[in-house]
């Protein structure tokens, strides 16, 4: 299939909503749980690690199917819902507690998020998102539609790679030691890839579906890359 819907038959989409709805739903869980340290092996890194990269494989099927500026729009929606609830849980944990709730400490402590670090966060979405979106995007072309494994996986080394280096460098330094610093990159850079490399099968069968389904398989041929572009 090689056909290019119209930017005008977006809304038509039978199954957008739904990705766009799972996207911003794993992003605000791995906000809300990205604090909990646990063991992989030798390492310790973030629980979200886990399920985090999934949203990189959302955008790589909104990217593939649907092409990069409807992507761009959703990392946009998606990160203006990150930034509100990020905002939202700093004023929960400001507002003083109640006479008799005993459990602020336990709010402060999960959800009082240093304002660098959340920064951080954000930059480090933003960049890694556009940064998956733009190599896949760009990759389609070049390939003519073929290898969608090297696509998927091409895209997710950049992006994560971007994502993680960007978050441990705005967000984490000096507050973690310095010489855990590069260690943590490289650990999270790889575990993250590794995660949706593992999902290539399950991408693939999403991908031909909602090809078929939804009638499109969009080519960024003439696109505005322009990444802080809000409305196509």
């Amino acid at each position: 299939m090689h056909s290019d819907k119209s930017r005008q038959d977006v809304a038509h989409f039978r199954y957008l909503g739904f990705i766009t709805a799972a996207n911003i739903t794993f992003q605000l869980v791995s906000d809300a749980t990205a604090g909990k340290l646990v063991s992989y092996g030798a390492w310790a890194g973030s629980v979200a690690l886990v399920y985090f990269p999934f949203t990189y494989v959302f955008s790589d099927v909104l990217t593939e199917v649907y092409g990069y500026a409807v992507a761009r729009r959703v990392l946009w929606m998606t990160l203006i819902a990150s930034i509100a609830a990020g905002l939202i849980y700093q004023f929960a944990v400001w507002m003083p507690s109640a006479p008799g709730f005993d459990a602020g400490d336990a709010y402060q402590r999960v959800f009082g998020v240093v304002p660098r670090v959340l920064l951080g966060g954000w930059i480090a979405v933003f960049a890694g998102d556009i940064s998956n979106n733009y190599t896949l995007a760009k990759m389609k072309v070049l390939t003519n539609g073929r290898h969608l494994w090297m696509r998927t996986i091409g895209s997710t080394i950049v992006g994560q790679g971007v994502n993680t280096a960007l978050f441990y460098l705005i967000g984490l330094y000096g507050i973690i030691p310095n010489n855990l610093l590069l260690p943590g990159i490289v650990f999270g850079w790889i575990f993250k890839s590794c995660i949706e490399a593992l999902m290539t099968p399950a991408t693939y069968v999403v991908v031909r579906k909602l090809k078929e389904a939804e009638g499109v398989d969009f080519y960024d041929r003439g696109t505005d890359f322009n990444p802080f572009r809000l409305v196509e």
